[in-house]
């Protein structure tokens, strides 16, 4: 890593946060471009359908986003030791998890599903819709979990150009199969699910390719016969980290199903407008996730290299620039946020709904960004059982805020929702001078 700019050098912040946030704009559109593709039908309950469905497959898959995050920041680790058997480590030991894992839940298919389907209060033709999307992307669950953990690996190296290049292609592909399915030979909702299918094992024979730099066969191998690649150690750690990383993203994972569960219940109208803003909050948290990657990077490899100083100022830079552009992202909405949300749906009555609660949209990037950038720091610096308790914390009090603001309708479901990202963050800046110096101490202690 003697070429790449110092973890504490401003100008590294920026190398690894932009082309992340492009990536994950591109990652976004698979999700953006279903709900726009479907919304031209001029079709509410098609639309709800295709909703609700991913909703249940992400919240299924996305609980086992550790596969990405703990491997970004034990490869930055390993980075900053300059412990190369280490890093290639790391990638067989996600490899292998995500592989386990993927058959898992391929078993255990038709119980999750339907299970699945009555929790989001799903009925009549929305139920069966959303069954036969599911049915179709299921398919795809071994190689998301694939992708995470390569994807990882490589953010980890700061190779985060190679993951966008990626993400660009395996998106335009996504986006022109589902014009092509949907609005040119008519296949409706089985139409997004094989687009979606095809993308994520295409993606996967991209990734493999971008590893041969980094990963090569010899260095693969060395570390495969190495005795501390399952040992109790090193896997106690890895399991640990996972463990707390996989309660914490399940916790996120059901308060985000309850806003799907709470718009099923107050009508489609609602619950395809939800959809339609959701999507526009996922689409700002992941361009400010462009400086959660950078601080798992950096943080990280400061970590790693025991340095303290360079670790505060990697923070507080991080922190900066991510409530700046954070403004930007609340000035755009402010601005722009009718257009933008009214072409989502040709249905006059969504249209109008979802501008009934826009106004959420200029709120929630300024209530999100503080707890996005400190999920950075947690995991590169692999604070995960603060991470889960400040996200447990924060959830309960989500659940609160709900019951108190049920006569506020949809308005209280995303005031809600605004509170739960903010005492996230409120917990996580109270956790961290703690954790540092117990981190940095000159005696090494358990983290």
């Amino acid at each position: 890593m003697s070429h790449a700019l110092p973890s504490h050098d401003p100008r590294a912040i920026w190398t690894i946060a932009i082309p992340a946030m492009a990536t994950n704009v591109a990652t976004a559109l698979m999700g953006i471009a279903d709900i726009w593709i479907i919304g031209q039908l001029g079709d509410a309950a098609a639309q709800g359908a295709v909703e609700i469905g991913a909703r249940l497959l992400m919240s299924l898959l996305v609980v086992f986003n550790f596969l990405k995050t703990a491997t970004t920041g034990l490869t930055a680790q390993a980075v900053g030791q300059r412990n190369e058997i280490e890093k290639m480590a790391a990638l067989l030991r996600a490899s292998a998890i995500a592989l386990v894992i993927g058959l898992l839940l391929l078993a255990t298919k038709w119980l999750t599903v339907p299970v699945g389907l009555d929790l989001l209060e799903a009925s009549g033709g929305v139920r069966d819709d959303a069954a036969r999307y599911i049915d179709i992307r299921f398919w795809a669950a071994p190689a998301w979990l694939l992708n995470a953990a390569l994807v990882g690996w490589l953010i980890g190296l700061r190779r985060v150009r190679a993951v966008l290049a990626i993400e660009v292609a395996i998106n335009l592909l996504h986006v022109g199969l589902g014009v092509l399915f949907v609005l040119g030979w008519g296949w409706g909702i089985v139409g997004i699910a094989f687009a979606t299918l095809i993308s994520e094992t295409g993606k996967l024979a991209l990734l493999l390719l971008a590893l041969l730099p980094s990963a090569k066969p010899d260095a693969l191998f060395a570390a495969a016969r190495h005795r501390g690649l399952w040992q109790t150690g090193p896997m106690g750690s890895l399991f640990r980290v996972n463990r707390d990383l996989f309660l914490r993203t399940l916790l996120l994972t059901f308060a985000i199903l309850l806003v799907t569960r709470q718009g099923a219940v107050q009508g489609s109208v609602i619950l395809a407008a939800n959809a339609i803003l959701f999507q526009m909050f996922m689409l700002t948290a992941l361009l400010l996730d462009g400086f959660e990657n950078a601080a798992q990077v950096l943080c990280g490899e400061t970590i790693g290299a025991q340095d303290r100083s360079g670790f505060d100022k990697t923070v507080r830079g991080i922190l900066l620039r991510g409530i700046g552009t954070a403004l930007v992202l609340t000035a755009i909405f402010a601005l722009a946020s009718g257009p933008i949300v009214g072409s989502f749906s040709t249905d006059p009555e969504v249209v109008a709904t979802v501008r009934r609660y826009d106004i959420w949209l200029l709120a929630l990037p300024l209530a999100g960004v503080a707890s996005f950038v400190m999920d950075g720091v947690f995991v590169g610096a692999t604070w995960t059982r603060a991470m889960l308790v400040t996200m447990a914390a924060a959830f309960v009090a989500y659940g609160a805020m709900l019951w108190l603001t049920v006569s506020l309708g949809n308005h209280g479901l995303w005031l809600s929702f605004t509170i739960f990202l903010l005492i996230r963050a409120a917990g996580q800046f109270l956790l961290t001078p703690r954790l540092a110096a117990r981190t940095f101490a000159p005696i090494t202690g358990e983290k």
